[in-house]
């Protein structure tokens, strides 16, 4: 899987859970998480399980932590697959 499938897939599950009107073709690597897309840290750990269910991979808690940016994301999740 290329970074940028990955990419797209990660930006797919976010937009379940995001909160603002922000347009899904603007999300860059840079996007934070909580800050740009309003998503509350409590739905991390629901976006982590999908992470884990949609690249059949493990995310333990100090990796889980560490994602802040959409980049965050796709760079554990490339490491993991």
């Amino acid at each position: 899987m290329t970074k940028d499938e990955v990419f797209k897939k990660i930006v797919d599950i976010l937009g379940k859970y995001s909160k603002t009107e922000i347009k899904m073709e603007n999300i860059s690597m840079e996007t934070s998480i909580l800050d740009d897309l309003k998503i509350n840290s409590a739905r991390l750990v629901d976006i982590v399980l999908d992470f884990e269910d949609v690249f059949d991979i493990e995310v333990d808690d100090d990796d889980a932590d560490s994602v802040a940016t959409v980049g965050d994301g796709v760079n554990l999740i490339m490491a993991k697959i």
